[in-house]
């Protein structure tokens, strides 16, 4: 008479886990490059739709935000600015970076002013994904 067998013997049960850790080892990178490649990409258009509210405040204003009043001159009206049609943001505070970062914004004499996300690591320089991203406007 023939037994079933009902239950994986402990060599099939390591070589499955075994076969699931090499494609784990050989995904991983990949699924981290594409994550880094997003996390820029997010910034990116976070900067695109900011410098497009810094235009607007120009436009309503007459002039870009000062250093001192920065990206909160978006959510909160600046003291003494009559003109002011904000908020231009839909939300109360200023977005971050997709590394939960805050963004630098500076007036530029060339360029009107910049914005500038110091990348993953949060500081100046860098490369890949610690890289700055910059706009000016």
């Amino acid at each position: 008479m023939k037994t079933r067998r009902n239950a994986f013997t402990l060599f099939e049960m390591l070589l499955v886990v075994a076969i699931i850790g090499l494609l784990a080892a050989l995904i991983a990178p990949q699924l981290g490059k594409q994550f880094g490649r997003s996390q820029v990409k997010i910034t990116r258009a976070s900067m695109q739709n900011l410098a497009t509210k810094i235009e607007m405040f120009r436009a309503d204003v007459g002039r870009l935000p000062t250093d001192n009043e920065g990206l909160e001159a978006l959510v909160e009206r600046p003291q003494g600015v009559e003109e002011w049609d904000g908020p231009y943001l839909g939300q109360a505070t200023v977005p971050k970076d997709a590394w939960n970062h805050d963004f630098v914004y500076r007036l530029d004499d060339e360029w009107g002013f910049r914005l500038i996300s110091l990348g993953a690591d949060g500081r100046e320089g860098g490369e890949g994904e610690a890289a700055d991203l910059d706009i000016r406007s």
